[in-house]
């Protein structure tokens, strides 16, 4: 899509009309206030669980309305879409529901859980590519030669507009009027028919979008510097790990977005723990964004109503599990240590003993007594240790040096006096 050829920015009736037309197909997610996030971060913080949707994610929205505004004969052809998962869940469920053949192409590198489930909803799915562009450069191939329909992920009107209609329920469903909302951006679909309907209903709004900082392609493409070579990386936020932002989204979020903010990927775990603790929700790293993005600056927030887009929820429990532990040592509660003790019997009964009786859960233990510098008649045991919050983990060492034991910490945030 050429500058020239950029169709005109969508409308709140775009956004209006597309929620007539997905009613009763879209679930209604709820936007609730949470009072715990609220008093962690000094604001009133409203969250729209967009992960709660059939395909645990928003882009349903927008490909429902693209795949009603197809004429019969393309329905009939069938569509093709590029997506790391999200996208791709969403065209495969509704295109099965209406009885539209779907293909999607997906990067080798996509997690499998949502490999599978689109696999699930029925598409024939193509794993081409080693990065989002090779994967759409292949999915315009595959459709200008078996004639599908390519239903763009994030730049294209319908898609946009259809997106919005979760601002409009936002708007609707919050009790009290709100300062800002913060928006996750990947190709900048979400934002742009977000900011759309806020800027329309409620001008005096912020809408503020937020990408993680290895994926800055929004804010290059606003100064105009689309150079792929500045983005890249392994993040945990795959779902908005776009090197190229919409030619048409851009000038949306030009337009209707007050500001984008970078976080990092510290934050964007941090933000996916606290909403599973909290919330008792499970979001993957572009639904924790918005999140994260207060996380790492509150006082921006503080004082203020905020509403926050849980955008989806399809994490890996693999990654999750990961996720999870790695807090743990943030925290200060999982620490992995190396003790010293004497090679003789019963001298690692009496160190789970004391273990135990500090209050530490063992976690993983290696009794090492070949491979090492230590003395013949002494072994080195490295035991992960986990406990109830930082303070007890500090004990448990102190207890064990107490003891006559050598102890380093070998990983681990431990704040020794």
């Amino acid at each position: 899509m050429s500058v020239a050829t950029i169709p005109p920015l969508p409308t709140l009736e775009d956004v209006t009309t597309a929620a007539e037309r997905i009613k009763g197909a879209i679930s209604r997610s709820p936007t609730v206030e949470s009072v715990t996030l609220g008093q962690l971060v000094g604001a009133r913080v409203a969250l729209k669980f967009e992960n709660l949707q059939f395909t645990a994610s928003f882009k349903e929205r927008g490909a429902l309305n693209r795949l009603l505004c197809l004429p019969p004969e393309a329905q009939k052809a069938g569509v093709i879409a590029m997506s790391a998962g999200n996208h791709a869940q969403g065209v495969a469920y509704h295109a099965q529901r209406l009885g539209i053949p779907a293909t999607i192409v997906m990067p080798r590198g996509t997690p499998f859980v949502k490999v599978e489930h689109t696999e699930h909803f029925g598409a024939t799915v193509l794993l081409e590519g080693d990065s989002l562009a090779e994967s759409f450069a292949h999915a315009l191939a595959v459709g200008a030669e078996q004639g599908l329909t390519f239903v763009h992920p994030y730049d294209d009107p319908l898609v946009i507009a259809g997106q919005g209609t979760a601002a409009l329920e936002m708007l609707e469903d919050t009790p009290w009027p709100l300062d800002v909302v913060v928006v996750p951006i990947g190709g900048g679909g979400l934002i742009s028919g977000m900011a759309t309907a806020i800027k329309a209903l409620s001008p005096h709004t912020e809408v503020i979008g937020v990408q993680t900082a290895l994926y800055p392609s929004m804010p290059c493409a606003l100064r105009g510097d689309d150079d792929a070579l500045m983005v890249g990386g392994a993040t945990i936020a795959e779902g908005i790990a776009v090197k190229q932002a919409g030619k048409l989204t851009r000038e949306v979020v030009r337009q209707r977005v007050d500001d984008i903010v970078l976080v990092d990927e510290d934050h964007l775990e941090r933000a996916i723990v606290t909403l599973l603790s909290i919330e008792k929700t499970v979001v993957e790293g572009a639904g924790a964004a918005a999140l994260a993005a207060v996380l790492s600056d509150p006082q921006r927030f503080a004082g203020r109503s905020v509403g926050l887009v849980l955008s989806g929820g399809n994490i890996d429990q693999r990654l999750l599990a990961s996720v999870i532990l790695r807090d743990l040592v943030r925290g200060g509660r999982l620490a992995r240590l190396q003790v010293r003790i004497p090679d003789q019997p019963g001298a690692l009964a009496r160190i789970t003993a004391l273990i135990a009786k500090a209050g530490g859960n063992i976690v993983d233990v290696a009794h090492q007594r070949v491979f090492s510098t230590l003395p013949a008649k002494e072994t080195s045991l490295e035991v992960a240790v986990e406990t109830m919050d930082a303070r007890r983990l500090r004990e448990l060492i102190a207890a064990l040096r107490a003891a006559g034991y050598t102890v380093e910490i070998l990983d681990g945030r431990v704040q020794e006096d």
